[in-house]
């Protein structure tokens, strides 16, 4: 063999289908051999690099570099592709950072060693010593000295060159989609950087991030149905939170004027490309704040993130690009119903009768103890919300549906509250807070009427939270983003469980 090997050829390495029930068996029968050799999972081999930096360092150097400049490494990961050519071998050993490969032969390590490597396969982690070289094709390559298997894997990869590609298999068996897709890898990186450049912006501006309680006495804060738990040492039902809005409330109420929150909501609801039942949510409040303020810089923050984060003013999200440095729009409820439906009058939005024909002959469910308002806004959910690709920040919504807003004063039937569309979902909600006990208790009644009617979502009467607002919570502005959408919308991805690592699925 030539002191300057060439690379893996992949395709030599294809192997025809084997039965998969007898490669496991194959594997533990090699697993029960280490154990009679000794420690089959030893635990002293110590990795000093990572396999990112060092393509990073030395993959411009040339071979006549790095045989002048001995770089001795000692790395570990999972070897991916494996290629035996009688006196030498290769493989490609891959860690969290790249993909490196490696070079065996019967002088280095040995032909002991590389004996039992050639009973190895792909999947098992390995330890490695040994120093960097090119070889002819100029591929970083490490010339192992010594090896060291550290875990045997029993479960053969997916086949090598299609990675794993069924959608519900890349959901349900997370850590093989890890494993074979650069692109699920990659996504969920960007989904931590997100997270963290979202934390980075409130803490720039002096927001405190506290945790509130997961478990709720009372469902709150939000229109859902709840999960519900039980906690034996005190004999008493809970809820898993729907939103931790009250709670951050009580906070300003105490005297922590700006805070923030990212944490797992839970609704015990449908399931869709939109929806998981338990999600990521930002909430953040302001105290001496309106909904104007919360609309600004929901939109500064949406690019800073993206330019922090991923390093873009703009993103292309299913074959569409949406530029995140021009002005949002903003309308009203009846203003973006007219935009997207000039024939829809304003006598038809003013009688309830007429709407209610409309929403009829539009095969659109309703229900029959929603008011003129409430009705205008299933008008606008069920027709004009899928057509707002551009970010569109819509406002005025009725009070009846916002138990928790500050009424306009200009129009009481509406509340100080917007939601952020882009792409066709909701991605934000937000508003002046109701800050007056007496409405937001009478609130809590009309809530508790519409549960009794019926209503599952509608909140309960929550005294704790009418007492704290009796000492005076400051005029405040708060709102909840989607952390998980807006992942998706960042990262080009058509359904939730493309964003979260463990996506709830039906039993196998």
């Amino acid at each position: 063999m030539s002191d300057q090997p060439v690379s893996i050829n992949p395709d030599v390495s294809a192997t025809p289908e084997v039965d998969e029930n007898q490669i496991i068996a194959e594997r533990r029968a090699k697993l029960q051999a280490l154990r009679a050799r000794g420690n089959a999972y030893p635990n002293q081999f110590q990795r000093e690099n990572l396999v990112g930096d060092l393509i990073e360092k030395y993959e411009e150097r040339d071979r006549d570099w790095l045989d002048m400049n001995p770089v001795v490494v000692k790395v570990a990961g999972r070897m991916m592709l494996k290629r035996v050519m009688g006196k030498a071998s290769f493989a490609q050993l891959q860690d969290s950072s790249g993909s490196l490969q490696l070079y065996i032969t019967d002088s280095y390590p040995g032909k002991e060693q590389h004996a039992d490597f050639k009973h190895y396969d792909t999947g098992d982690t390995l330890g490695v010593d040994g120093v960097l070289f090119k070889t002819k094709t100029n591929e970083l390559t490490v010339r192992v000295k010594n090896l060291v298997m550290l875990a045997k894997s029993l479960r053969p990869l997916p086949e090598k060159f299609h990675g794993l590609t069924n959608q519900e298999q890349c959901y349900r068996q997370r850590y093989v989609d890890l494993m074979m897709n650069e692109d699920t890898r990659l996504r969920f990186v960007k989904r931590s950087r997100i997270i963290q450049a979202i934390r980075d912006f409130f803490i720039a501006k002096r927001y405190l991030e506290v945790e509130t309680p997961m478990m709720h006495p009372i469902p709150g804060g939000a229109s859902a149905r709840p999960f519900v738990t039980h906690h034996n040492a005190l004999d008493m039902q809970l809820y898993l939170r729907i939103a931790p809005e009250l709670y951050l409330k009580r906070l300003v109420v105490g005297g922590f004027e700006k805070v923030f929150e990212i944490n797992r909501n839970f609704r015990n609801e449908g399931m869709s490309t939109r929806h998981n039942p338990e999600f990521t949510m930002l909430e953040f409040y302001c105290a001496h704040r309106d909904y104007n303020y919360l609309m600004t810089n929901i939109e500064k923050m949406i690019r800073v993130v993206a330019f922090n984060a991923l390093g873009v003013t703009a993103i292309t999200y299913q074959g569409r690009e949406i530029d995140l440095m021009k002005p949002y729009a903003r309308m009203t409820i009846i203003e973006a119903i007219k935009k997207y439906h000039p024939e829809i009058t304003d006598e038809i939005l003013a009688s309830r009768e007429a709407l209610t024909a409309k929403l009829n002959e539009l095969k659109i469910a309703i229900r029959p103890h929603d008011g003129i308002h409430a009705l205008q806004l299933t008008l606008f959910e069920n027709t004009v919300e899928s057509q707002l690709f551009e970010p569109t920040f819509i406002y005025h919504y009725p009070a009846e549906v916002s138990p928790l807003a500050r009424r306009d004063d200009a129009h009481p039937e509406f509340t100080e509250r917007f939601e952020l569309y882009v792409a066709g979902r909701e991605l934000a909600n937000g508003f002046s807070e109701l800050n007056d006990p007496e409405d937001q208790a009478q609130r809590f009644l009309e809530q508790s009427q519409r549960k009794d009617a019926g209503d599952q979502e509608a909140m309960h009467y929550d005294a704790d939270y009418i007492r704290a607002l009796e000492y005076g919570l400051p005029p405040t502005a708060g709102a909840g983003i989607g952390i998980d959408r807006l992942v998706m919308l960042y990262t080009d991805s058509a359904s939730i469980r493309d964003v979260i690592l463990f996506p709830q699925m039906r039993p196998e």
